[in-house]
């Protein structure tokens, strides 16, 4: 890893807001998976959620440009689960949808532990959604649609969001866990190498102050072998 990239995750990692995330409730163009994820890796969201319709569905590739490769998708079979796992972190959840107990998105508090439904681009957030969030939430309009694009009403929100924890000093000093700093580290800076560790099934080395891997006599020679080498040499 060349010094300018591993200043380069550095400065990423500094700025990830670990309680700020939207879960993809049935979203299902690839236009839209992409540029959701697009738009939360430049808000610096770490994790996104979505409730796949299909277990081939993925983000990949579009308008995400690489996006995917920093921000980590959990996909949920089902609402009720999705939105269980977002309060179990302690989120509030909120939905867009026009309704008659929606608030304006401005007026939320985004400095707290926050998760945001979108709802799937024709029908909006399911009933169950709708039930189970905390809060509605609603970006004004005057024309004559009553509706942003999914991806589009993500990215308003979350630079409000955004723009409420600069203000709060949210962004000023890191907030996700070493271990998590040390994932995306080797990930990022080592892709080769962290393949390898999953296709041979070696666990991830650590990474020092230059950026450069921090590994056992042990480990090199491992990496070098194939898994069935080296693991007859275990056993």
């Amino acid at each position: 890893m060349t010094p300018e990239r591993h200043q380069r995750i550095l400065a990423l990692l500094d700025k990830r807001q670990p309680d700020l995330t939207v879960c993809m409730e049935g979203v299902h163009k690839t236009h839209n998976l992409a540029a959701v994820v697009r738009t939360a890796d430049a808000i610096g969201i770490s994790d996104v959620h979505a409730v796949w319709k299909s277990d081939k569905m993925r983000v990949s590739g579009g308008s995400a440009v690489g996006s995917q490769n920093w921000v980590d998708v959990h996909g949920h079979k089902n609402t009720k689960d999705a939105i269980a796992e977002l309060k179990r972190q302690n989120m509030q959840v909120l939905v867009t949808n026009l309704s008659d107990s929606a608030v304006d998105y401005r007026e939320v508090d985004y400095t707290k532990p926050t998760a945001i439904i979108l709802g799937q681009e024709k029908f909006g957030a399911s009933p169950e959604a709708l039930e189970l969030a905390d809060q509605d939430i609603v970006i004004p309009m005057v024309g004559m649609v009553q509706s942003l694009n999914v991806s589009v009403a993500n990215a308003v929100v979350l630079y409000e969001a955004q723009r409420q924890r600069q203000l709060a000093g949210l962004y000023d000093k890191p907030r996700l866990s070493e271990e998590r700093r040390q994932r995306v580290l080797f990930e990022g800076g080592h892709p080769i190498f962290a393949e390898a560790c999953k296709r041979k099934g070696l666990p991830y080395p650590q990474i020092d102050e230059e950026g450069q891997i921090v590994a056992s006599e042990d480990w090199w020679q491992k990496m070098q072998m194939t898994k069935d080498a080296w693991q007859n040499i275990d056993d």
